[in-house]
């Protein structure tokens, strides 16, 4: 039986290193709001376990978990025998943050960390029209949303410096939420993925430092792309073509 307990949310400057704590991530193999938790985990080196959930057909124990029905949760076990659930991957990934070692992976500035929280939260608008151009099965839709996404590049291309990451030299939280989102388009042909990137120098090279980070290389099974192909074929998208 699992035991909810209130979990406090504490001023950066106030961590606590949870000790003895059991971390299980609840996932699906190609989810990439599942990523987001796992590059943060492995950030900030802490051992987990990970779970496969088969989200065409939940599990009774999966549903009995998730209020939303979605991937990923974390299952986080304590000493005495307590367990909490938490859901939504940033949720996770600022809980992570909050109790866990490791770099921080946000700036200490209060104005510099709120705009990496809303540069966040634009990511999730930006991986819905990437998913959808993904995805799309026919030509206008496709069009459509391509131009939605790299309009959310354009836009994304002037708030990046030197690089290699978007604050600079230090991975921080922003980069471990874009980082799922740009491993879409390494697996494509580069033909494919070309015209979306074109005239975003900055963007570009963000997308290749993230792809080489071990984290992000990590967050995912080394089948991912045979998985991710087989996806976008079984829905009938153009770019499996």
């Amino acid at each position: 039986m699992h035991h909810p307990f209130a979990v406090a949310v504490l001023p950066s400057h106030r961590k606590i290193i949870m000790q003895k704590t059991s971390l299980t991530l609840v996932s699906h193999p190609l989810c990439p709001f599942v990523q987001r938790a796992a590059i943060v985990l492995l950030e900030k080196d802490v051992p987990f376990e990970r779970v496969n959930v088969d989200l065409s057909a939940k599990p009774d124990w999966f549903l009995a978990l998730s209020p939303t029905g979605k991937v990923p949760l974390l299952q986080v076990r304590q000493a005495s025998g307590e367990e909490a659930v938490l859901f939504e991957s940033m949720v996770i990934c600022e809980y992570l943050e909050e109790t866990q070692g490791g770099a921080p992976m946000y700036p200490q500035d209060a104005l510099v960390r709120a705009r990496q929280r809303a540069w966040i939260e634009f990511a999730t608008q930006a991986m819905a029209d990437a998913w959808q151009f993904l995805n799309a099965a026919d030509k206008a839709t496709a069009e459509t949303k391509q131009t939605a996404f790299r309009s959310k590049l354009q836009r994304l291309e002037p708030q990046l410096g030197a690089g290699p990451y978007f604050q600079g030299v230090a991975f921080s939280m922003v980069d471990a939420v874009f980082a799922p989102l740009f491993r879409y388009f390494d697996i494509l042909d580069p033909q494919a993925s070309a015209p979306i990137f074109e005239g975003l120098p900055r963007v570009s090279a963000w997308r290749a430092g993230l792809a080489i980070r071990p984290s992000v290389i990590a967050a995912v099974g080394g089948d991912y792309a045979d998985r991710f192909r087989a996806h976008l074929h079984h829905h009938g998208a153009l770019l499996a073509a």
